[in-house]
């Protein structure tokens, strides 16, 4: 049972690179035209907008690799490994990182608000770091849980 619920997971993982490949592919250009039309101002706005987008997705991937591998060491009964710890501090990194760039971004995204006039569109630029320093926080508290569990269990070693 274990075997399968892992591999429904592995699935999703996969599944869940291929629409941020699709948006990197189809709709990141797009932003980046759209930036430089509607702000002619600066020059260079659509290599900023590029730079941001493709460089958040590197450390998407970069997480969701290490989610995973993760999903292999649960299938190989070292979940309660430093190898597991460290691909939960990789994850927490990742995550910061992205919120950390999209931050970057808001200024842009007060920009496109201010000059369609459409205020909605700051709190749709929220969205993503928000749900990125959630994942952080998540995985930090996995993270520590993990790391007392280790620490207990080899106490127990120890003492047996």
């Amino acid at each position: 049972m274990k075997q399968v619920s892992t591999l429904f997971l592995k699935i999703a993982v996969i599944l869940i690179g291929i629409p941020i490949l699709a948006l990197c592919i189809f709709l990141v250009p797009e932003l980046g035209n759209l930036a430089a039309k509607l702000l002619p101002d600066f020059a260079y706005i659509h290599y900023f907008v590029f730079i941001v987008f493709y460089g958040s997705a590197i450390p998407f991937y970069a997480a969701l690799y290490q989610a995973f591998k993760l999903l292999r060491y649960i299938d190989r009964n070292k979940a309660f490994s430093e190898w597991s710890v460290e691909a939960l501090k990789k994850i927490k990194y990742c995550a910061i990182t992205i919120s950390c760039l999209h931050v970057l971004v808001l200024p842009l995204f007060y920009l496109f608000a201010e000059k369609d006039d459409a205020p909605g569109v700051v709190f749709i630029g929220l969205v993503v770091p928000f749900a990125s320093m959630v994942i952080a926080v998540f995985a930090a508290v996995l993270q520590r849980l993990l790391k007392e569990a280790i620490d207990i269990k080899s106490e127990n070693d120890l003492t047996v």
